[in-house]
């Protein structure tokens, strides 16, 4: 078959030419008949796998090479994709017992593995991945974004999966009768304490500006569902704590987006974007479903209004939270950005929240175009609610929980209830959520990716 391009790749980079006909030729066709297509196409993506193995480890291999290696990966998903867009509800039914039962997109992932052996890669692929450098890696978590995207594109897995982010985490559970008991629950990176009528959440991760990263989102998932757990407070703040760094000594600092070190030296996961993004960030604006009810339902979640408090900076990530938070207090020399092209990634759901509230022009120059905007500023003023001096965010974030609590918040989950039916209802973010699930693992293992991180943030040249 020399006409074929496939065929070409996986011979220029020193596939033989009888091994590379056989196995395009065993490019399955979907029948409809789920046990036959599986192992029908199992054989064929295991068989592709074996062929990758073949062309050395990626560091290593030649220009012909590497182009042999995504020639195999782009003609196995396109039987991946053939598969989902057959058989994803008995994919899905399989894995939840037909709805009855919850799992996270982070377990998901891998039972999905389990139930169709090559639809995705198992964990021994993933693990065999891992100490690799991002530009060194094999890139099989690709294919999670593909599984995640065909799930959230069928409404009914769609909104069950984000049903299942949503709800609290065992982490969570665990720790909540001490937490009620104390107040107080420390956690590697986050802390949780009540004072007075509002539960406070501070992001910990001095060493990097408080920036998010694979270490992060398990304890601030935890932190954030034990704020809205806790029946003594009726209102939450989320804040960064105080960074032990010579440009910043003693001063907070609210977040400093992903950890784009760990990006480079491969130490941040496809599948963080998605826990991070349709578990604790979707809290904060959607609250805590339970599992006996739709989360868009009358009393089908519990909430609470989120005050941020952006001291320093929130950039990437820590932009992302103020734009699903109900109040955005600011010290008046902050500022915020979502740099996504100098980033070399989608994000998150900011493409989908920052237009509506700052306007679609002023969201593509943030975006696209790294512009800064100070939070003390007519720009800022579309984001942020009140801008006071640095020395005075204490009082500040006092006396707006006092402000928002002193009447009482009877109504709180009502209007944040009705704003989200208007602007973003559960539906909108599985769709959303579709398209992000790919386009982010396409992003994620981008050459231009990077490039952009060894021109913009000289990665190769950090420590992790």
């Amino acid at each position: 078959m020399p006409s074929d391009p496939t065929f070409e790749h996986l011979t220029a980079g020193g596939v033989d030419a009888g091994t590379a006909s056989a196995w395009i030729a065993d490019l399955p066709e979907v029948t409809g008949d789920f046990e036959r297509d599986r192992d029908t196409c199992g054989a064929f993506w295991s068989a592709g796998v074996d062929l990758v193995h073949t062309l050395g480890e990626p560091a290593e291999r030649s220009p012909e090479a590497s182009a042999a290696a995504r020639a195999v990966h782009e003609l196995s998903r396109r039987a991946k994709r053939a598969f989902l867009a057959e058989h994803r509800a008995a994919l899905y039914r399989a894995m939840t017992d037909d709805f009855r039962r919850f799992v996270r997109v982070e377990d998901a992932i891998y039972e999905s593995a389990e139930l169709v052996p090559g639809l995705v890669p198992s964990r021994a692929l993933v693990a065999e991945d891992e100490p690799r450098l991002l530009k060194h890696k094999e890139g099989w978590e690709y294919d999670q974004g593909v599984l995640l995207s065909s799930l959230f594109d069928w409404e009914p897995s769609g909104r069950h999966l984000l049903h299942a982010m949503l709800l609290p985490t065992a982490d969570a559970l665990a720790r909540l009768d001490a937490h009620l008991a104390t107040g107080l629950t420390v956690l590697d990176k986050a802390t949780v304490e009540r004072r007075g009528r509002a539960s406070v959440v501070t992001l910990r991760n001095e060493r990097f500006l408080n920036a998010e990263d694979d270490t992060t989102v398990p304890s601030v998932e935890t932190a954030i569902d034990l704020a809205l757990l806790d029946p003594a407070t009726e209102i939450c703040v989320l804040q960064g704590t105080a960074i032990d760094h010579p440009k910043y000594a003693g001063r907070r600092v609210f977040c400093s987006g992903v950890n784009l070190t760990h990006v480079y030296h491969g130490q941040l996961s496809y599948i963080w974007y998605l826990k991070k993004d349709l578990g604790f960030t979707n809290k904060l604006l959607y609250g805590l479903a339970k599992p006996d009810q739709d989360p868009e339902s009358f009393d089908g979640a519990i909430e609470k209004a989120w005050i941020a408090v952006i001291e320093s900076f929130a950039i990437g990530g820590g932009c992302q939270y103020t734009l699903v938070c109900d109040f955005v207090l600011a010290a008046d020399d902050a500022y915020f950005t979502l740099p996504a092209r100098k980033e070399g990634i989608v994000p998150g759901f900011g493409n989908l929240r920052l237009p509506r509230q700052v306007g679609e022009r002023l969201a593509r120059q943030m975006i696209m175009f790294e512009r800064r905007v100070e939070c003390d500023s007519p720009a800022g003023s579309l984001i942020v609610d009140r801008v006071v001096p640095a020395a005075d965010i204490p009082a500040a974030i006092e006396e707006t929980v006092e402000f928002l609590t002193g009447s009482g918040v009877v109504s709180t989950a009502s209007n944040r209830r009705n704003l989200r039916v208007a602007t973003e209802p559960l539906d909108l973010n599985r769709r959303y959520a579709a398209t992000y699930a790919e386009e982010q693992a396409r992003c994620h293992f981008s050459p231009a990716l990077i490039d952009n991180l060894e021109k913009f943030w000289n990665a190769d040249q950090r420590r992790p």
